[in-house]
């Protein structure tokens, strides 16, 4: 009981000083670590200077606290994850349905293959898994790291 008269003492500084240091660790974090306890403090805050009870600051702290966690994960999380997951366009891209020429036999069992498309040379594969023959004319059809895929110049629509 001693705790609870002491926070009673401190009331709304406690909560200022909990604020202060969640604010610390959210600046000093990496990612969102404690702004759903800044908002949670910042309420029981306000409830101390309208003078609720250490319990009612207490309660309050955690439902909003937990209550803000959840809007995060359920609601702003999942939309973060979506920007984040659609594909960045580099300049790699641009040469995307670009005709290019075999440099090195492309062979999908010896993972073989090389072609020079607008000046610049690229590891290659099949994209539908067949041998292409060196100087055969192709298509770059997608990027994968630092591989184009391609298919040979007639089995496209360019």
């Amino acid at each position: 009981m001693v705790i609870l008269s002491n926070i009673v003492f401190i009331g709304w500084q406690f909560w200022l000083v909990a604020f202060l240091v969640f604010l610390i660790v959210e600046a000093i974090s990496v990612s969102l670590l404690s702004v759903w306890f800044m908002v949670g403090s910042v309420v029981a805050l306000i409830l101390s200077l309208v003078g609720a009870s250490p319990a009612v600051q207490g309660i309050a702290f955690v439902i909003v606290s937990a209550i803000c966690l959840l809007i995060f994960i359920l609601i702003i999380k999942p939309r973060l994850n979506k920007r984040t997951e659609q594909k960045e366009k580099t300049n790699a891209d641009r040469i995307i349905n670009q005709e290019a020429i075999v440099l090195q036999t492309i062979n999908p069992l010896e993972n073989t293959g090389q072609i020079r498309v607008r000046g610049q040379v690229w590891s290659a594969a099949s994209y539908n898994d067949l041998t292409i023959e060196k100087d055969d004319l192709v298509v770059v059809k997608e990027i994968k790291g630092v591989k184009a895929y391609v298919v040979p110049y007639n089995e496209t629509d360019v």
